[in-house]
């Protein structure tokens, strides 16, 4: 049959032709509307960015008329108020010291400015005779507005490795709650991430007695709590005599590095505070700057037993606050913790508009929800951490951060040194304790649990410091010493069945203590287990979830422990975990290890303002540490985090890292280093 290209066929050619026209014509138009809605968010990102570098700009000026304002408006009070005084009724004579105040606001220029010291700053707050430190405008190490992919806003989420049980300031006692703490409250002075100096961040001068006595501070004429009340110097008295010094308050572990630093807080005006100190420490300065600060019309509601019941009671000035705060709902395990920049902050505002902290308690899971992008940054396991540095599908899609700083602290086995409901653990006895070390591996144990990553730790000071002593070195394995220790402590296998027995035959049994949730942490507990059989121990596991644990340390309900201690500042005072003080209140020294020269050396050492003479006196005590062993040290470990690649601005820092300075960006390349 002869194929014909009818009307009918025409029709249709047409038809397709048409409806493909059309089609070209919608992506056509599709791809200009693509263009221009492509080009309108180019737009905004770069007027966000404008914005927050202007923002950055006047800052600065912002704080100076802000302190302007500020002074101005005190020296109007103060002459309103000599002014009522010249006119009462009946008014006793001026005192000497008001007449010279008036004289001096006369001479001022207006009678209102503020006597100007030779840098052109008002000083008339400052004692006479003791230099003026004044601090620079708060900035960011690392400013994130400098990057050309920078984009502000978004939301951090951060995994932790275990659930947190409060959030409540001085309450709360783990590094987690620390975390938060330091990114929600504020202090007069903070560590420079880089030089671990301090620097003004709620104060904006201060001045130290030479004798060390006392410490006067000012603080910033814009410095706000989080709900836009100024902080007052009458803020800093009420936190500190009113709260953490308050015995009915669950305080006890700042209470122990306190009360024998700071004796009163003064307010000399709104914006003026002075400290006066005990005696000459070298950590008084550092201590009075570092306290948190708390809003005193917001804690002075509540009676101690709220306090101490609080779980999400947090309130402060830092960079960040919790979001839709309420104390009649606050924030109670296991719920994520969730923050927001705090607008009302003076100093370098968070490029993320929030930050997110979720718990997962178990390694894998943890790691998997990282995989999964339910999370932007987590610390691995030292074997997760190898392993995705060498997984091909891995190791260039995240950045992997590996460092020491000063946080990095160490890890180790807590022997209960004291009494256990009423009677003595074995490891009373210094013999035992050293045998203990001597029949752990931990050479070993890092190479099996921690797949290398570490080294043996040899005491409390950071390796390499000046407070190290360079002549100790971690106690070897050997079980042959330490069964002869043993057997000195009248520990060893009398009937042949291989279990240790002392004289009245009772074998030597323990338990061991320790977090659950964590491979680690089982990992710890067998290897500690099969050492102590080969010795001829019996142990018997006894893992808790974290807010459990913390309770076995407090009320001493242990025989032994694994932890890691990690500090807060670049130089730690040992008083708070070595002292037999603070064996009393539920202290630090969980262990109850009492020894007097220990003391000695610590009360001596605190008092030394000579760096070089303190660091002498650290090495001696670090010697007693060894020989006693209240602890068995077992590993200096590196910081690990592995961060998402859209995260920008990621740097490590002598202090740790900063989370303000992260910004979320899909073009963001891995930084290391500083």
């Amino acid at each position: 049959m002869q194929n014909k290209f009818g009307l009918k066929d025409f029709v249709l050619l047409v038809l397709v032709i048409g409806i493909g026209l059309l089609v070209l014509l919608a992506i056509f138009q599709e791809d200009r509307r693509w263009d221009s809605v492509r080009s309108l968010d180019t737009r905004i990102r770069e007027q966000e960015r404008l914005l927050s570098r202007l923002e950055g700009a006047t800052q600065e000026n912002a704080e100076a008329v802000a302190q302007a304002v500020q002074e101005i408006a005190e020296r109007l009070d103060e002459l309103a108020m000599l002014s009522a005084r010249l006119s009462a009724d009946g008014a006793a004579p001026l005192s000497e010291e008001e007449r010279a105040r008036i004289e001096a606001l006369r001479q001022q220029p207006g009678s209102t400015q503020p006597r100007a010291s030779a840098g052109g700053r008002d000083e008339s707050w400052a004692r006479p005779g003791a230099k003026v430190q004044w601090q620079p405008t708060l900035v960011y190490a690392n400013d994130p507005r400098s990057q050309p992919n920078f984009t502000p806003g978004g939301e951090l989420t951060e995994i932790y490795e275990a659930q947190l049980s409060r959030l409540t300031p001085y309450i709360s006692s783990d590094v987690y709650a620390r975390r938060i703490q330091e990114l929600t409250l504020g202090s007069l002075g903070i560590y420079d991430p880089v030089t671990l100096k301090m620097r003004g961040q709620v104060a904006e001068a201060w001045q130290v007695d030479p004798e060390g006595m006392w410490m006067r501070a000012r603080i910033r004429a814009n410095a706000r709590f989080s709900d836009g009340v100024p902080i007052t110097a009458e803020d800093i008295r009420w936190t500190f005599h009113d709260y953490v010094m308050n015995e009915q308050i669950e305080a006890e572990r700042s209470r122990s590095t306190l009360r024998d630093s700071i004796e009163r807080v003064e307010v000399i005006d709104p914006r003026t505070v002075e400290f006066h100190f005990t005696q000459r420490l070298f950590l008084n300065v550092d201590n009075a700057l570092g306290l948190f600060i708390l809003p005193k019309h917001v804690y002075s509601q509540f009676t101690a037993a709220q306090i101490n019941r609080a779980t999400g009671l947090l309130v402060g000035s830092g960079p960040f606050k919790l979001k839709d705060f309420d104390p009649d709902r606050q924030w109670t395990p296991p719920a994520d913790v969730v923050m927001e920049r705090n607008e009302q902050y003076w100093g370098p505002k968070p490029a993320m508009a929030g930050l997110r902290i979720k718990a997962i308690n178990d390694e894998i899971p943890r790691l998997n929800a990282f995989k999964k992008g339910e999370g932007d940054i987590i610390t691995p396991a030292a074997t997760q951490f190898v392993s995705m540095t060498q997984d091909p599908q891995w190791k260039d899609r995240a950045q992997y951060l590996k460092w020491v700083n000063m946080r990095s602290g160490y890890s180790f086995i807590c022997w209960n040194c004291g009494e256990r409901n009423g009677k003595l653990t074995p490891f009373h006895d210094v013999r035992v304790r050293r045998a203990m070390t001597h029949i752990i591996d931990r050479e070993k144990m890092i190479r099996d649990i921690w797949r290398g990553v570490g080294e043996v730790a040899k005491g409390n000071m950071p390796l390499g410091t000046a407070g190290a002593n360079p002549d100790i070195r971690p106690w070897p394995f050997d079980p042959e010493r330490a069964r002869q220790l043993f057997k000195e402590a009248g520990w060893e296998d009398r009937n042949g069945n291989g279990v240790l027995e002392d004289a009245a035959g009772n074998e030597f049994e323990f338990e061991f203590s320790y977090a659950s949730g964590g491979e680690i942490s089982e990992k710890i507990a067998r290897f500690v287990v099969d050492s102590c059989a080969a010795a001829g121990i019996r142990v018997r596991l006894r893992p808790a979830d974290w807010s459990v644990y913390q309770d076995y340390m407090k009320t001493r309900d242990f025989d032994a422990i694994t932890l890691g201690w990690g500090a807060s500042a670049p130089e730690s005072d040992p008083k708070q975990i070595f002292h037999s003080d603070s064996i009393r209140n539920q202290g630090d020294n969980f262990a109850q290890w009492a020894n007097a020269e220990a003391d000695r050396l610590i009360d001596e050492g605190r008092r030394e303002m000579d760096d070089d003479k303190r660091a002498a006196i650290w090495r001696q005590l670090e010697r007693v540490l060894h020989e006693e062993g209240p602890y068995t040290f077992v590993r200096v470990p590196p910081w690990l985090r592995i961060v998402g690649q859209e995260i920008g601005n990621v740097h490590t820092y002598p202090k740790g890292i900063e989370h303000p300075e992260f910004f979320r960006s899909a073009g963001a390349a891995p930084m290391r280093g500083n």
